[in-house]
């Protein structure tokens, strides 16, 4: 025992001599003073903290997320730090100082904004990097080729960002890389070939970009690849048979691309694999026999959205580690193999095999399964055990409830030579002879020529239709113009040459040497962003004129954008939009459009105006102008909705695509997206055939049905409104947790009958007096109202314009009493359009769904405020305001229902 006590003492100085060796050999502070100047100039350019990064402390010992060795700094860690208020006003990538710190080894900003491109010193001057990650920071440009000289890289993740153009290939030196994300972007062009260079490489995720082309057989020879995801691209070809090589792959996605051809045999080569998603493609033919044991590994197949046929092999029930399968909507047909004590599988495994052509008889019990859907086939007789969790046996042959049309039944059976019990019914339909089957085939050949014929028909009755109303069109125009609209204000005309080959309604013709030479050869120097539909280069004219020309790679985008944008400007006449002074389409691939300089910019770069104070502090809109802002918006978003014919929705509304003239007057531009409005109970038939409409390929910000809705319009703008209310800009852009976090915790704050709850939520840096403050107020309502979780409870567009105009109307309730004794629905009162909206938001849950934006240019004149003037030293323009009867407030009987259901 004494022993043990003499030993104590010894024991507690071995541990101290220890942990000062560890000190000692990690460096306790920072030895170059050159690398301290360097780390608070980098402080200083991103706004840190100084709860983060204390100034007067040593950073190698003190600074969150400084990491040294032997007082050099390697590892630079800004995820998860916060900013001080001008940081987060004008947050910027700008991490030049980064040069002096020669030994670092990873820089780590994960989820911190860094707006702006990724500078070169990455690649060219930070020799001994070994990790960048930059996921989620807003980054945009391109990639820099220049990352391709670090050698010692070994992981770039760039995931989750705003990036465009086509991948480097430079990448393919990386020879160390073992982890390259690049998802999540606007990154066009084909997959670099030289990617199959990169011999370390154990996870290449290029998923949810804008890549196309096949995808190179030399990525076959990446032997160590573990994780390969190319989804949500635009892909083509076949799949390299040269994937066998992959043996230590773990999980492979494909998905929502446009390959074809037949599954490869070798890919019962990939043992290891745990993960195969290639569902929504257009892959064909039969599957190799013996795929599913080969892939007994698996678990998760998915093989949904294809055209893939022949039997499926049983092996599949043999799958022990499966948890999710699914072969649905394919052409698979035959027996669905039959299930025994034998088989492996996991009775918790979910199961989709629906909208095939499987038939024949179930021998085994469905309530055991976790999930299975089988609907939509031809299985028939008896369903045994229908109690699982989520078992779904509809439109089949079954006897059981919402089944296929008897007929249906027996002639899918009948066709096919095979029984068919009649839904137990006893009268057993036998295969029909030959003889039968010809009468059944003489019999639809009458049906097909009475259905052709038909169709003939109609088509030559449409065309005649189609033309007397273009000739009655064409007459109209003549009489009153292209539009109801009225001429485009003065100052918006092009002052350029015309010439008799002017495309109507698209501006001048210029040559691609003309546009070629005013961008100095598109130089990097004109770029102004590499927007979604094209990279925008700003020049001046002959003659002076600045304009702003687009330029969109028909090669490597969609075909149809700027045939899109210069269809609208043929088609449309208001002076809420972008202004086309002039195209070129003569090259092979380079399509130009020529629009109308903008010289303050979109509204996401000119909220905040630098000043002249020696702080560098910056000065935000006042509130006059940002009411401006959001009716002249409205303005253009209510001619879309409601003037239009067909309806047209924007699609692409968010703070960058409202652009502002030097009056910062409105004009909506980022038109590569406008779209006839889906599901239009108004439109006729022969509307629909007059106006042709965009592809309806889903588009970058959702579904295409999703967000081809005015209703999409109205949510997106509502956000707007809520910048514009708070100052906090970039929400109308993301969709994010954040983004999501946010609006539940700002909602809340917006109430109709408590009017100094907005003010938590305001801009601080707004000055309102009390009339102005009750303005704010009533744009928050309005926010709310477009908010609405439920599309058909949002106001229209009509609405929300008389609200903008009016605003004081939404709030105040000493104008109600002129209208107590109307007896109006208020299904035909505008202001319950946002009180019936705002009752039933008020009510759920304040759940938004997201929707990724893109960019886009444009704008045009607005019209402000009658006898408004700023008081940020911005000239405000007399305003053209609509002047209606119809505008009342919301009856007061209708609030004091409100106040009684609330009680």
């Amino acid at each position: 025992m004494e022993a043990q006590r003499n030993g104590l003492p010894i024991l507690f100085i071995a541990v101290i001599l220890f942990l000062i060796q560890c000190v000692v050999a990690q460096g306790v502070s920072i030895s170059s003073q050159i690398e301290r100047w360097a780390l608070l100039d980098l402080r200083s350019s991103l706004g840190l903290r100084a709860k983060e990064w204390p100034i007067k402390a040593d950073p190698c010992t003190s600074w969150f997320g400084v990491q040294c060795q032997n007082g050099t700094v390697r590892n630079i860690t800004v995820s998860g730090l916060r900013r001080t208020r001008l940081g987060r006003l004008s947050p910027r990538f700008n991490v030049d100082s980064l040069v002096n710190l020669t030994q670092l080894v990873s820089f780590n900003a994960s989820g911190f904004p860094l707006p702006g491109s990724i500078p070169d010193l990455f690649g060219s001057q930070l020799v001994h990097l070994e990790v960048l990650d930059l996921r989620s920071c807003n980054v945009s440009g391109s990639i820099p080729a220049s990352l391709g000289n670090s050698s010692r890289l070994t992981s770039l993740y760039l995931g989750n960002n705003n990036l465009a153009g086509s991948i480097p290939l430079a990448l393919g030196q990386l020879s160390n890389l073992k982890f390259l994300e690049l998802s999540g972007n606007s990154l066009t062009g084909s997959i670099p070939s030289s990617f199959g260079s990169l011999a370390n490489i154990e996870r290449l995720d290029l998923g949810s970009n804008y890549l196309s082309g096949p995808i190179p057989p030399g990525l076959g020879s990446l032997k160590g690849l573990r994780v390969f995801n190319v989804s949500d691209n635009n892909l083509s070809g076949s799949i390299p048979s040269q994937f066998s090589n992959l043996s230590r792959l773990l999980e492979l996605d494909l998905s929502k691309n446009s390959l074809y051809g037949s599954l490869p045999k070798e890919f019962k080569m990939l043992k290891s694999l745990q993960k195969v998603v290639i569902e929504d493609n257009m892959l064909a033919g039969p599957l190799p026999v013996d795929l599913f044991s080969s892939l007994i590994e698996s678990q998760v197949v998915d093989l949904s959205g294809n055209k893939l046929d022949g039997v499926l092999h049983g092996t599949f029930w043999s799958m022990p580690n499966l948890c999710f399968f699914d072969v649905s909507s394919n052409n698979f047909t035959g027996p669905l193999p039959a299930l025994s004590s034998n088989h492996t599988v996991s009775m918790a495994a979910v199961f989709n095999l629906s909208n095939n052509f499987f038939y024949g008889t179930l021998n085994f019990s469905l309530g055991r399964f976790k999930s299975i859907d089988i609907s939509d086939n031809y299985f028939q007789g008896k369903v045994v055990d229908t109690s699982g969790r989520n078992v779904t046996v509809d439109k089949n042959c079954l006897q059981a409830l919402n089944q296929r049309s008897l007929d249906d039944c027996r002639l899918f059976y009948t066709e096919r030579g095979l029984r068919f019990d009649n839904f137990g019914e006893g009268n057993i339909i036998q295969p029909r002879a030959a003889e039968s089957r010809s009468e059944s085939r003489k019999r639809w050949i009458f049906i097909l020529a009475g259905v052709f014929g038909g169709i003939g028909f109609v088509v030559v009755l449409v065309l005649v239709l189609v033309l007397l109303l273009r000739r009655y069109d064409k007459g109209i125009r003549n009489q009153r113009g292209s539009g109801n609209i009225g001429p485009v204000p003065e100052g918006d005309s092009s002052q350029l040459p015309k010439d008799p080959a002017n495309v109507d309604g698209s501006g001048d013709p210029f040559t691609y040497e003309q546009l070629l030479q005013a961008t100095a050869n598109f130089s990097g120097t004109n770029l102004i962003k590499h927007g979604h539909s094209g990279d925008l280069f700003l020049c001046v004219l002959e003659g002076g004129i600045s304009v702003v020309i687009k330029k969109i790679n028909s090669s490597s985008s969609k075909k149809e954008l700027y045939m899109t944008e210069l269809d609208l400007s043929r088609k449309l006449s208001h002076a809420r939009f972008v202004p086309l002074l002039g195209h070129c389409l003569e090259h092979k691939t380079d399509k130009l459009l020529v629009y109308k300089y903008m010289p303050n910019g979109d509204l996401a770069n000119s909220f905040y105006r630098a000043t002249n104070s020696d702080d560098d502090s910056l000065k935000s809109l006042d509130w006059i102008t940002r009411l401006k802002v959001a009716t002249g918006a409205a303005e253009g978003l209510y001619y879309l909705h409601h003037e239009c014919n067909p309806p047209l929705v924007h699609r692409d509304v968010q703070a960058s695509s409202i652009l502002l003239d030097d009056k910062f007057e409105v004009r909506l531009g980022s038109l590569s997206e406008v779209h006839a409005q889906e599901g239009d109970t108004h439109q006729s038939v022969l509307t629909r055939l007059l106006w042709k409409p965009q592809t309806s390929e889903p588009g970058p910000s959702g579904s295409g049905s999703a967000s081809a809705t005015s209703a999409y319009d109205v949510y997106c703008f509502g956000k707007v409104l809520l910048e514009l209310i708070t100052g906090k800009i970039g929400i109308s852009k993301a969709e994010d947790a954040f983004t999501k976090e946010w609006l539940e915790q700002t909602l809340p704050c917006i109430s109709i009958y408590e009017k100094e709850l907005v003010t938590k939520i305001m801009d601080p840096s707004l000055i309102v007096d009390e009339d102005l403050l009750e303005e704010v107020w009533a744009m928050a309502i309005v926010a709310r109202s477009c908010l609405n979780p439920k599309a058909s409870k949002r106001p229209s567009m009509k609405h929300i314009l008389k609200a903008l105009e009016n605003p004081l109307k939404v709030v105040r309730e000493e104008s109600f009493n002129s209208v107590r004794l109307r007896t109006t629905s208020s299904r035909r009162s505008w202001s319950a359009a946002f009180f019936g909206s705002w009752r039933q938001s008020s009510s759920e849950s304040a759940t938004i769904s997201g929707h990724q934006n893109r960019e886009g240019v444009g704008g045009f004149k607005q019209s402000g405020r009658v006898g408004s003037h700023g008081s940020g030293g911005i000239e405000h323009s007399p305003s053209r305001k609509r002047l209606s009867n119809e505008i009342f407030p919301e009856p007061v009987e209708i609030q004091d229902m409100e106040r009684l259901d609330e009680n």
